[in-house]
C-alpha cells in the first residue's frame, strides 16, 4: 500500500467507532447425572437397533408344518444348489429358533445373517421346527421362509437333509465376501 493510499484510508476511517457490546450473561452449564446419561445411551442404542432391522413379523405367509422351503436367486448355479439342497457343503454356523416368540426369532435371524456375514460363513443351517400340533402350526417355520428372502446376502435356502432336522430345519447359501471372493480368483487363476 502506498502512503497516498494510507492516507486515503486513515482519512475515510477517521469518524469509527467500534461498537459497544451489552454485557453478557453467563450461563451455568449443568452436567446431567451418570444415570441420565445411561439411560439416554440405552434408549439411543435400542432405537438404533430397532432400526437397523428390517424385517416384519407382520403379513406372515403361512407354510404348513410338513412343507420343503426352497428359494434361489438368479445367478446361483444349478449344481450349486443342488449341493445345498443335499446338504452336501459343510455348516459353519447354526441357529436354533425353538422356544423363541416371533420377535425374538425375528431379532436372532437378523444377527445371524449379520454375523454369518462378517465371519464369511457360506453355509449355516437354521432350526426352526415344524410347529405340529401348536395352536398356530410352523409359524416360526413361516416367518422363516418369508423372511429369508429379504437379505440380499441369502443367495439361497432349502430344507434340511433328515440327519440335520429334515423340513424343521434349514440350510442356507450366503454370499462371498469380497475378501473371499478375491481368494477364490487368485486361486483359480494360479491353476493356468
Amino acid at each position: 500500500m502506498s502512503d497516498k493510499d494510507q492516507d486515503i484510508f486513515l482519512q475515510e476511517m477517521s469518524d469509527v467507532r467500534p461498537i459497544r457490546a451489552d454485557k453478557k450473561v453467563a450461563l451455568e452449564k449443568t452436567k446431567p447425572s451418570t444415570q441420565t446419561l445411561a439411560k439416554r445411551r440405552q434408549a439411543a442404542t435400542a432405537t438404533t437397533a430397532k432400526d437397523t432391522n428390517f424385517l416384519s413379523a407382520e403379513h406372515i405367509d403361512p407354510v404348513k408344518p410338513l412343507d420343503i422351503l426352497e428359494f434361489k436367486r438368479d445367478g446361483v448355479q444349478h449344481g450349486v444348489y443342488k449341493n445345498l439342497r443335499l446338504g452336501k457343503y459343510s455348516i459353519d454356523a447354526r441357529l436354533d429358533l425353538h422356544r423363541m416368540t416371533v420377535e425374538q426369532a425375528r431379532t436372532s435371524l437378523y444377527q445371524f445373517v449379520q454375523d454369518c456375514m462378517n465371519h464369511d460363513i457360506r453355509c449355516a443351517l437354521i432350526t426352526h421346527g415344524k410347529g405340529e400340533g401348536r395352536e398356530h402350526p410352523a409359524l416360526l417355520k413361516s416367518c422363516v421362509a418369508n423372511w429369508l428372502p429379504q437379505f440380499d446376502d441369502v443367495l439361497a435356502f432349502h430344507s434340511a437333509q433328515k440327519h440335520h432336522g429334515a423340513s424343521g430345519a434349514t440350510y442356507i447359501l450366503l454370499k462371498k465376501s469380497e475378501q473371499k471372493r478375491q481368494e477364490n480368483w487368485e486361486k483359480h487363476s494360479r491353476r493356468k
